[in-house]
């Protein structure tokens, strides 16, 4: 498959700087959670309010649900996660169609629980993660960013049309 300039395959380095930028997003996100479930406690009983002290393993927990749920909906809906727009890369089904919802989930777990799986795509041919050869993805630069009216064109998207014409 040879690609033309800005399209392709993502590597390693922009796969690291996206998953850098979508940990900070989801260490923030879950951040807020936890200072909105912090305000509801303190509203519901202002006078015996202490600030509450979730034990580690509910800390990993709710880190890992959060970014799974990022990482799930960001992927099964856009194919792009917020580090990933900002890179402009973009999650899709081998056959460069949007992932379904299941599909993302799975990629969103395995990346989660396996991230050295990342590396691999340092030495695969095609670039791909452990990730995406188990679960049929791949990861392309995306040169029509999701911006303004119709950054992409009809001819040029990546997502068919629902009467299956291009």
């Amino acid at each position: 498959m040879s690609a033309q300039p800005g399209e392709g395959n993502a590597g390693l380095v922009t796969r690291l700087l996206v998953a850098a930028v979508d940990a900070v997003a989801v260490v923030i996100a879950t951040a807020g959670l936890y200072l909105g479930a912090t305000g509801v406690i303190f509203f519901w009983s202002p006078l015996r309010f202490q600030w509450p002290q979730p034990s580690p393993w509910t800390s990993t927990l709710t880190l890992v649900v959060v970014a799974a749920a990022y990482l799930t909906v960001a992927w099964a809906t856009t194919g792009r996660s917020y580090g990933a727009s900002l890179l402009g890369v973009r999650v899709l089904a081998r056959s460069r169609r949007k992932l379904g919802w299941i599909r993302a989930m799975l990629r969103a777990i395995l990346c989660i629980l396996v991230p050295i799986g990342l590396l691999w795509s340092a030495i695969s041919p095609a670039r791909r993660s452990w990730h995406d050869i188990l679960v049929g993805t791949v990861v392309v630069y995306d040169r029509y960013r999701d911006r303004g009216e119709h950054a992409m064109t009809p001819e040029r998207t990546p997502f068919p049309a629902e009467d299956g014409s291009r």
